[in-house]
């Protein structure tokens, strides 16, 4: 009877721990607001800001393409990063997408906001 108190208990223990260690956290999704389209996205107010605010400077200001300094970056992505025609193939939307592939990736909402902008046209307003 010892013999099996001395390792029912150790186990008993050992299972105990599991359960009690065991602690889900459910990530909860970013709720957006609904996309108002009567409102017109700027480039220069809304859009290339982002790239400043994110660090994307810090790489693409000049030595590596696309030049995303102030300035520079509407005429370093348009026409070429962005798709009129299929918006949500834009590479400059799907790169830094949050579940794009790029180590520096855009807010749910810049992603939706740099959306709406290819969208409207991708004017330089």
């Amino acid at each position: 009877m010892k013999k099996l108190l001395k390792y029912f208990i150790p186990i008993l223990f050992i299972i105990s721990l599991l359960f009690v260690s065991c602690e889900y956290e459910f990530i909860v999704p970013e709720e957006l607001p609904p996309v108002d389209t009567t409102v017109i996205i700027s480039f220069d107010t809304l859009i290339a800001p982002i790239y400043t605010d994110q660090g994307c400077t810090a790489c693409h200001s000049g030595s590596t393409s696309p030049n995303l300094s102030p300035g520079n970056a509407y005429a370093s992505i348009v026409p070429g990063l962005v798709n009129l025609v299929d918006p949500e193939l834009s590479t400059i939307y799907t790169k830094p997408h949050p579940d794009g592939d790029h180590f520096q990736t855009y807010t749910p909402l810049q992603a939706q906001d740099v959306l709406q902008w290819i969208t409207q046209g991708a004017l330089d307003n």
